[in-house]
């Protein structure tokens, strides 16, 4: 059985475990939470974190390696950066136009005196960019900054590459320990289908099933917002630019898929996706390498989605009318929060805040939001690795770097066979 099937059983079982529990047996919930569930996926949360940094930094710094040539290294991330900031724009007009349709936040008639979330103070733009810039490479490693690694990354890498012979035996170590972190993800997702089970029993115990019935109507006009970015601009992308068929690229996908899905987080996935990416689709190691750990923290499809439909939830939900100077400052704000948002701690309400606050909007309106966080993060996450990865594929595929017989695998065997 595929390990992306098995993931998606133990997400059900989970689901179903924890429902059960809490609705039945409410007084052992808690402790059954407490003593088993949680434990495990703590566990193998922390597995899949403990190889982040590591892989990170190895993986960063031999895809610069391996692209000797500065024009092309230039060329390729020109590329990735344009394909970023394009999606995560057209992301955000998505939001704002389903939101506008559906109108998920109309008739609750709220005032500005509901009860606020507390919110740190939003950075400024220029905060952000100093923030991506590290001052200690080695606190970057220990705090486990990924946006900080991968700028001393890129920079390492190009120093590597000036420094000729006398920089090969850091490249050779580097490599080595690339390999090493590859092997060990493929270890630690063995064990994924119970980490991702204890995880949903986990929430599914201590909330209820009730967890999935607040603010429904958002949460749906989101998943189809979703759809249509993953419809239109992910399988867009792969057939008008890579002139290749989308099927093949989420069947690869699908451990990424599952992993992303129930771990919420981007991070987490990195080693799963970039797995996918090169053993299932065929992108060559150096591209692979560079394009997803650069995506995990700066392209946030999803996560862009979200902000641009909340802004426009709560303008509705406080009846508030937005003008089109505010819209685009919403599209603007959200695309610059976006990308910095992963070298800030607690970027989820903090970047929405900066959205809220640039078009004029009570940020108390966060509160209403805070109850479908989990859900709503869920199918984000899924989104913003598929973005990354579609990159990956898109660039792979006009730089010349892309096995398209890798990428077809089914289909070929299915045809070779059918010869034979």
């Amino acid at each position: 059985m595929k390990l992306w099937a098995k993931i998606l059983i133990a997400i059900v079982l989970g689901v179903v475990a924890g429902g059960v529990l809490n609705e039945y047996f409410p007084e052992f919930a808690a402790t059954i939470d407490a003593n088993l569930f949680k434990p495990i996926g703590t566990i193998f949360l922390s597995l899949i974190n403990m190889i982040i940094v590591p892989l990170v930094l190895s993986s960063m710094t031999v895809g610069i390696t391996s692209i000797h040539d500065p024009q092309k290294l230039g060329r390729v991330g020109f590329k990735v950066i344009l394909i970023y900031l394009s999606t995560t724009a057209i992301a955000i007009g998505i939001g704002l136009i389903v939101a506008t349709i559906f109108e998920p936040g109309a008739g609750l008639g709220l005032v500005s005196e509901t009860a606020q979330v507390k919110i740190d103070t939003p950075p400024t733009i220029l905060e952000i960019l100093l923030s991506i810039v590290p001052k200690n490479p080695i606190a970057s490693l220990v705090e486990g900054n990924i946006l900080q690694i991968i700028v001393f990354a890129i920079f390492l890498g190009l120093s590597i590459n000036f420094a000729g012979e006398k920089g090969r035996p850091l490249r050779d170590f580097l490599e080595s320990l690339a390999e090493v972190m590859y092997k060990l993800t493929g270890i630690i997702m063995e064990f994924s289908p119970y980490g991702v089970f204890a995880i949903m029993a986990s929430v599914t115990g201590t909330f209820g099933l009730s967890v999935l019935k607040p603010l429904s109507h958002f949460l749906f006009s989101y998943y189809f917002a979703c759809f249509v970015h993953i419809i239109l601009v992910f399988c867009g992308l792969l057939w008008f630019f890579a002139r290749l068929s989308p099927w093949p690229f989420f069947r690869g996908m699908g451990d990424a898929i599952m992993m992303a899905f129930s771990t919420c987080s981007s991070s987490a996935t990195l080693p799963v996706s970039m797995h996918c990416v090169q053993k299932n689709l065929g992108v060559s190691k150096n591209l692979t390498s560079f394009i997803l750990p650069l995506g995990s923290t700066i392209n946030m499809n999803g996560s862009a989605i979200y902000q641009g439909m909340s802004a426009i939830f709560i303008s509705q939900a406080y009846g508030i009318h937005l003008e089109w100077s505010q819209l685009l400052t919403i599209v603007l704000t959200a695309t610059l929060s976006a990308i910095g948002a992963a070298g800030i701690p607690g970027t989820g309400f903090i970047m929405l805040s900066v959205v809220l606050t640039a078009a004029g909007l009570p940020t108390e309106g966060l509160a209403l939001l805070f109850g479908i966080d989990r859900l709503r993060e869920m199918l984000s996450t899924v989104l913003n690795v598929l973005g990354d990865s579609v990159a990956a594929v898109v660039v792979a595929k006009q730089e010349g770097e892309l096995d398209e017989r890798q990428y077809n695998h089914e289909k070929l065997v299915e045809m070779e066979g059918s010869e034979i």
